[in-house]
């Protein structure tokens, strides 16, 4: 029995004593609260039983997600910025002295980050910011970051900013100054089509009135060379037969003294208007 007993308390200060650390693994082994080694090798490793506790943390790269940050910029105009960064455990026993554990990196790495996104964008134009240059001045706050991480255990080994917005006030100032400007170029453009419509009526009346002034004169040119030529052609006719030309005349006579139904003549019957009705042309 005491051998078994034996061969049991060894077997589970064994199990006490053993402990995997896996490739992804950074391992620091405490005793009585006090860290006492890091073990980075994969594989089995040993510690004394009942007496010492392993913390783990990962080697991996790992993402910590910043809080907005109203900051103003070079050339005084005021953005909010969505941070993000990447970081890694580069040494395990100053992380844990310092940040604890992985939940207490945001707290430890927020306020260097934001304290570096507000020294370096302040020397940085909006317009500066929106091109390509802002690269640099990323990676500049991405070397100011890292070099304040290292009393972390932390490589910083990238900080990106996500998206940039207005302050709300700025935003809704903005809005109303671009309503402002949309309706000031709508009267304008109103007020140019009104008057491009003023111009183009008058120009329009003006050339009708020229067309119809000069169509008028047209057909009194062409009425007054159809009386003329007609003239010409009743002279022509009429100087061959002078008693046909006087019955012609007399027919027109009659034709324009006649044509109201209640024409009445007080004229003599023996007169030379009724020539041509007595068959005495």
């Amino acid at each position: 029995m005491k051998k078994v007993a034996l061969a049991l308390v060894v077997f589970f200060l064994l199990i006490e004593g053993i402990f995997t650390v896996n490739q992804i693994q950074h391992v620091v082994v405490i005793r009585l609260g006090e860290p006492v080694r890091v073990v980075k090798n994969p594989g089995l490793h040993f510690k004394v039983p009942f007496m010492d506790s392993i913390v783990s943390f990962d080697k991996r790269l790992m993402s910590v997600e910043l809080s907005a940050l109203e900051v103003t910029l070079g050339d005084k105009r005021r953005i909010m910025v969505d941070a993000f960064g990447r970081y890694r455990i580069s040494d395990p026993l100053k992380f844990y002295q310092a940040v604890g554990s992985e939940r207490g990196v945001l707290n430890r790495l927020h306020p260097v980050v934001l304290g570096s996104l507000s020294s370096v964008l302040g020397g940085v134009s909006l317009s500066s910011l929106l091109s390509d240059t802002r690269i640099s001045a990323m990676n500049k706050i991405r070397d100011e970051v890292n070099a304040a991480a290292k009393r972390f255990g932390i490589d910083v080994v990238d900080v990106r900013i996500r998206k940039t917005d207005l302050p709300p006030q700025n935003s809704e100032a903005i809005c109303k100054r671009m309503i402002s400007e949309r309706e000031r170029e709508a009267k304008e453009l109103r007020a140019k089509g009104v008057e491009l419509s003023k111009i183009i009526k008058s120009t329009a009346d003006k050339e009708n009135q020229i067309a119809i002034a000069e169509a008028d004169a047209k057909v009194q040119s062409l009425i007054a060379e159809g009386e003329l030529e007609a003239n010409k052609i009743y002279v022509e006719a009429f100087s061959k037969d002078k008693k046909f030309f006087e019955f012609f005349q007399t027919l027109e006579t009659y034709k324009s003294s006649l044509a109201a139904d209640n024409t009445s003549f007080v004229i003599a019957t023996d007169s030379p208007f009724f020539n041509v009705m007595k068959g005495k042309h």
